[in-house]
């Protein structure tokens, strides 16, 4: 198989640990990339609508082994050929072989290449009947630069599983609202691939499963009267039912305005982030709230915010302060410290699948398989 060897710089995982880029929060991060490119930063969005397409919701094919996924990159640029490598060997363990995007190991500043062509590569996989899935290598920034040049029409004609997280929330909330296709919040291809996160993947698009998602008992907790790792906090006690919608919060933020937003009316929204101040996930959940996100809402789930602190040069609400703020005056079902987000087990959940919440017990339990 020929793989495009364009690479030069260190890159590495998506892991907040691991990776530099989400070491530093996205504003840094895009401030910095716009100063040493020369590009000015987009305006302010102007508007709160949402997207109004109403289309019937599509599932994908299960995954069957020794089907095909395409490889692609369409966020933050790959720099060494050894991530691509890796991906590949994660796809063969899982029983799947690997087609690369023709653009996978482009460059265009900060970006794995230009937003035109890195669309092209999704387009031309969805339009392939010989691919099964989409993979990205990795998050970063630039997802939601391609969203304009994707062709929602050929995408709802040929539904595939499409799965990743952080960054690439723009396209599964993208490509849901556009075209009703249920997509994956589970793990890019340059991951641990650790035996508890490959089960929840296989369980999910191989075996179609209905799975209950709920938080893992922490490995230091074997010993202790108590569970002290990977509590949840119930915000406001119920269950609910809706789609489940969702991803990294700062990418949703940067997105809403635009038709890129799915209908959130009746929905189970949950959100994550890393990496970002205080003060600047206050002004993001505020910027849900006056767009009216979370007007309708059925339920509320907030996952893990590592390396998520105080400014040090001021006063700080804390973060779960800035979440009963915000969440507890709707009275839904809600909670937070699920296990969701940029964690070491990226657990795999369906964009647009029904589910049922329970606050108390703070359980995720899917209504039918995702998949077909």
């Amino acid at each position: 198989m020929a793989i495009v060897t364009k690479f030069g710089l260190l890159g590495d995982r998506t892991h907040s640990q691991h990776n530099p880029l989400l070491m530093i929060n996205r504003r840094q991060f895009l401030t910095l990339a716009a100063a040493t490119t020369g590009l000015s930063l987009a305006p302010g969005l102007q508007s709160a609508a949402i997207a109004t397409d109403h289309q019937s919701v599509l599932k994908p094919r299960r995954l069957q082994p020794g089907d095909t996924v395409g490889i692609i990159s369409p966020a933050t640029a790959i720099f060494r050929q050894e991530e691509i490598d890796i991906v590949v060997d994660a796809m063969s363990g899982l029983g799947l072989q690997s087609r690369i995007g023709n653009h996978v190991g482009d460059r265009y500043g900060y970006l794995g290449g230009e937003d035109g062509d890195r669309a092209a590569d999704i387009n031309e996989f969805f339009a392939n009947p010989d691919i099964a899935a989409l993979i990205p290598i990795r998050g970063g920034w630039g997802s939601s630069r391609v969203l304009p040049y994707l062709d929602y029409d050929l995408i709802r004609q040929n539904p595939k599983i499409i799965v990743g997280f952080s960054d690439i929330t723009a396209l599964l909330l993208g490509i849901y609202a556009k075209t009703g296709l249920v997509t994956f919040h589970g793990p890019n291809g340059y991951t641990g691939w650790r035996t508890q996160q490959t089960d929840y993947f296989r369980r999910t698009l191989f075996d179609g499963e209905t799975l209950t998602y709920q938080n893992w008992p922490d490995s230091g907790d074997d010993s202790r009267l108590m569970q002290v790792g990977n509590r949840i906090q119930t915000i406001t006690p119920g269950v609910a039912r809706g789609k489940l919608i969702g991803g990294n919060l700062s990418v949703l933020s940067g997105i809403v305005g635009s038709p890129y937003v799915p209908d959130l009316n009746g929905a189970i929204l949950f959100i994550e982030d890393v990496g970002e101040t205080l003060y600047r996930v206050d002004r993001m959940m505020t910027q849900l709230k006056l767009a009216g996100l979370f007007d309708n809402l059925a339920g509320f789930i907030f996952g893990q915010c590592p390396n998520c602190l105080p400014d040090a040069s001021y006063g700080s609400l804390t973060l779960e302060e800035i979440i009963q703020d915000h969440i507890q005056p709707l009275g839904i079902p809600a909670w937070t410290g699920a296990m969701i987000g940029h964690v070491e087990t990226i657990v795999t959940l369906p964009i647009g699948g029904e589910v049922e919440i329970d606050a108390t017990a703070g359980t995720i339990e899917m209504r039918s398989p995702a998949v077909q």
